[in-house]
């Protein structure tokens, strides 16, 4: 039976390849992102622990800002004296390390990276665990040099010689630089900016008695845990001021920090596997149950000597296993090839990987094979247990099989009621309230839809396929009406085949509903509360130095400018609940470049020295009303009571900023956090001057800071579409490796079909029927079924999308919009898949001698 499984197998491989392209496509995504993030984290293991002390004193950081605020957060640098009396410290010194910084050359372009990494000015010194050494110039000496990281050097063209600008917190300085310092382990992809030890504190963090962290080395035979203990015990910590890290945990830490990236490579990899694997199974599904249905009479002789039914169905099992290890080796090869170029692809982006230090661990090469095997035995298992139970009778007589409508009455009823459960939930989601239970009756909505969608799907063949392909007859003549009937033939067929393009241009039309609904909200949100002529603002909304208000102020037509500040907060409420949020500080005058509406106070109340303003659906739920008094907390330790002055409508806490949506006057602000840094200027253009004007001046004004943008409205509307667009061009990929897989499901389809056909097409092209009108009829039957996979992919696609948005209404989204232009060309794209995977079956069959045609059985 073995040595039959494999002649068949072997005698079909042409027909299967295409059903291995899959599960390749499949296992290549799972195994790259597995191979890559492996790498990346076993690099960057290496190289925290590596440069990591043995103990680190930091400050203690209880309150992170979801959004950069330019505060750093510092310990005392005389914390230094203590440490180095504790008995066991080899050696310690004060470290001083910011990335709220922006470093300029001559002719005011930003030496920094361009690649979100960031630009991270520090303190020199030489240990063993220096990631860097001074390969080229001396070491920094003085408040007026500087050493500069070699990679950046070279991307920017910046020589030993060359004058460097320091925007920094305390004030904007030159440096010479001096030297040059090489990586000695993997390059993160930040730009490193050197100064002298002695003066970095002043230069970064406005005095020489701050630092930002002591790194501390211990004395031969004293461990990482012990040191940590007795330092603790020197300085106290009881007070939560300082947190203390041993080497390990320091390298812990770093590499949680990066995990986020990782995390969101591998997830986007693994979804693109996910696609492959589930629009591969329809086309595995598809090619076993033609397979099987062309080799009915094999299987029945199988049968008449002697085979039961278990030897049947373990033989198709068999053949889907080796297209599983088959595809799975590929996949894996692929997978490998495909971790290789993202490593190169981070090299472009400045971080430097080896690709000769590639990790490759065992849960890899398990993962591939248990998806490649899995998906084709998963896919197999159907048609296995259908051939199983062919009758030897009825397959050596050649007849239909017993049964044959029976599973589609089962489908619609398990379709019937799978569909009317993720209906139900679809609608409770368009009823509900809260985002958290709306958002899981959408999900289980989703996969009851889909799934609903595929089992009914062959139900749905012949109504839906008569109406498209209704003018068939009348454009096409006979040609159109064969074609039409060729594609109602066999209904699972079809649906399998069209199932395969469903899912993905469902995915892309309930994401372009959800995508072009927030475009339609934000610029609704925009033109509702934003009145200022323009908006100052960094490209990756960092902070920036306090000179620029100041340039800003001076250039000739500003009349206004209204500073904006960000921090992060912990409010501790009257229910009880203690919330950590960021906070804006806003100055004077923000009517005038903002139209905020209150449910109680004003805009005086709310920005009034020791209040706040807060969102009041926020407010409402944790019992704050206006006259409220609630303790907050700033960085640094430091707490302040404010009294709510004003309640704002701007749905902040649902969506469109923070939690709490919580503002405050700049003055009560810089009262408790002076050493912040603005993060956005809203600035109108002074009486008499025309906006239009005003613009040119600013971007004159601000070309010693590369870094900020000027922004109008049309600005900023395009800003937010651009990072909406990310996430739709995501899908969009997605999108294309759907296609791509089922333009094989459709082409495999329609060769295994001709093949089926073949003695009806050596009759058709007997009768009359020539070469051209033969491709054109099985063109016209790819059409008829990739737009019928169109239409349910589409139809559930708009489901999706409006319930998308009703999640997206609680969350401060409210305008719905339908993009029917992007809805328009997917359907004319379809046509077009349609006609290119019928370009090669069409060919083969017009090509077939006529006389061998008919007399193939």
């Amino acid at each position: 039976m073995f040595k039959a499984t494999l002649r068949s197998f072997l005698a079909h491989k042409g027909r299967l390849a295409l059903s291995a392209l899959a599960v390749v496509l499949s296992v290549a995504f799972v195994a790259g992102s597995l191979i890559f993030s492996d790498t990346v984290t076993r690099t960057f293991d290496r190289l925290f622990a590596s440069t990591s002390a043995d103990v680190t004193v930091e400050p203690k950081e209880d309150l992170k800002s979801p959004v950069p605020t330019g505060t750093v957060q510092t310990v005392p640098a005389t914390l230094l004296d203590q440490v180095v009396r504790v008995s066991g410290v080899a050696a310690a010194h004060a470290d001083v390390s910011v990335q709220n910084v922006v470093v300029i050359d001559s002719h005011d372009n930003s030496v920094g990276p361009t690649t979100g990494a960031p630009t991270i000015a520090t303190s020199w010194y030489v240990t063993h665990r220096s990631p860097v050494k001074l390969t080229s110039g001396h070491a920094p000496r003085g408040a007026g040099e500087a050493l500069l990281d070699a990679d950046t050097a070279a991307k920017k063209h910046v020589r030993i010689g060359d004058t460097l600008t320091v925007q920094a917190q305390p004030g904007t300085f030159r440096v010479k630089v001096v030297g040059i310092a090489t990586f000695t382990t993997t390059n993160p992809g930040a730009a490193l900016v050197f100064l002298d030890p002695a003066e970095a504190g002043r230069q970064l963090l406005g005095s020489a008695a701050r630092a930002t962290s002591i790194s501390v080395e211990a004395a031969q035979g004293v461990s990482d845990t012990e040191l940590k203990h007795r330092v603790a015990t020197a300085i106290g910590t009881g007070d939560g001021t300082y947190e203390l890290k041993t080497a390990d945990e320091q390298a812990k830490s770093a590499a949680a920090d990066l995990g986020g990236f990782l995390d969101v490579i591998k997830y986007v990899m693994l979804g693109f596997a996910g696609i492959a694997v589930l629009v591969g199974i329809f086309l595995i599904v598809n090619t076993f149950s033609m397979l099987i249905a062309q080799r009915t009479r094999e299987l029945g002789l199988l049968r008449a000597l002697g085979a039961d039914r278990r030897q049947v169905r373990r033989s198709v099992l068999l053949e889907a296993l080796l297209l599983g290890f088959t595809g799975s080796t590929l996949g894996l090869a692929a997978g490998i090839a495909m971790a290789f170029g993202l490593i190169r692809l981070m090299g472009a982006f400045g971080m430097n990987l080896k690709a000769a230090e590639m990790v490759i661990g065992w849960g890899t090469p398990v993962a591939a094979y248990v998806v490649g095997v899995g998906v084709t035995f998963v896919a197999a298992y159907l048609p296995a247990r259908r051939a199983a139970g062919v009758s030897p009778m009825a397959a050596l007589a050649d007849a239909e099989i017993a049964g044959v409508g029976k599973p589609l009455k089962a489908r619609a009823i398990v379709g019937a009621v799978i569909g009317a459960l993720g209906a139900a939930a679809l609608a409770g989601c368009a009823a509900a309230t809260e985002s958290a239970s709306a958002g899981s009756l959408l999900g289980l909505g989703v996969v009851l839809t889909l799934v609903a969608t595929v089992v009914a799907g062959p139900l749905l063949v012949r109504p839906v396929i008569r109406v498209l392909g209704g003018a068939f007859p009348a454009l096409f003549g006979s040609v159109g009406r064969m074609s039409q009937r060729n594609a109602l033939r066999n209904p699972r067929r079809t649906g399998a085949t069209a199932a395969a393009l469903m899912v993905g241009l469902a995915l892309v039309g309930g994401m372009s509903v959800a995508s072009a609904s927030m475009s339609a909200s934000f610029d609704q949100e925009i033109d509702q509360t934003l009145g200022a002529d323009y908006v100052l603002q960094s490209s990756n909304f960092t902070p920036f130095a306090k000179e620029l208000t100041d340039t800003v102020a001076a250039t000739p037509g500003v009349g206004l400018v209204v500073r904006t500040r960000i921090t992060a907060i912990a409010v501790r409420l009257p229910d009880g609940e203690r919330v950590k949020t960021a906070a804006a500080g806003y100055g004077p005058h923000l009517d005038d470049v903002a139209h905020l509406t209150y449910s109680g106070g004003d805009s005086a109340a709310a920005l009034a020295d020791g209040n706040l303003a807060m969102d009041a659906a926020f407010a409402k739920d944790h019992r704050v009303r206006v006259g409220s008094v609630v303790p907050v907390e700033f960085p640094g330790g430091r707490r302040a009571e404010l009294t709510v002055g004003a309640l704002t409508d701007q749905g902040a806490s649902n969506g469109f900023g923070p939690q709490g949506g919580i503002f405050l006057g700049m003055a009560t602000l810089e009262k408790y956090q002076p050493d912040g840094q603005d993060s956005a200027l809203y600035v109108n253009a002074s009486s008499g001057t025309d906006a239009k004007q005003l613009r040119p001046r600013l971007e004159r004004a601000l070309k010693p800071f590369p870094q900020v943008q000027v922004r109008d409205q049309a600005d900023y509307k395009k800003l937010v579409h651009d990072q909406i667009s990310v996430l739709l061009y995501l899908v969009y990929a997605l999108l294309g490796l759907a296609i791509v897989i089922a333009v094989l499901g459709v082409v495999n389809t329609l060769a295994l079909s001709v093949v089926e056909r073949t003695r009806e097409i050596g009759l058709l092209r007997a009768i009359g029927l020539g070469r051209r009108q033969l491709r054109r009829m099985i063109r016209l039957e790819s059409v008829v079924i990739a737009v019928f996979g169109a239409v349910l992919g589409l139809g559930l696609g708009l489901v999706w999308g409006v319930c998308t948005q009703q999640v997206l209404a609680l969350n401060g989204m409210t305008a719905l919009a339908i993009p029917w232009g992007t809805i328009v060309s997917v359907v004319i794209g379809s046509a077009v898949v349609g006609i290119v995977a019928a370009m090669l079956p069409a060919f083969r069959a017009s090509r077939m001698n006529v006389l061998a045609a008919i007399a193939h059985e």
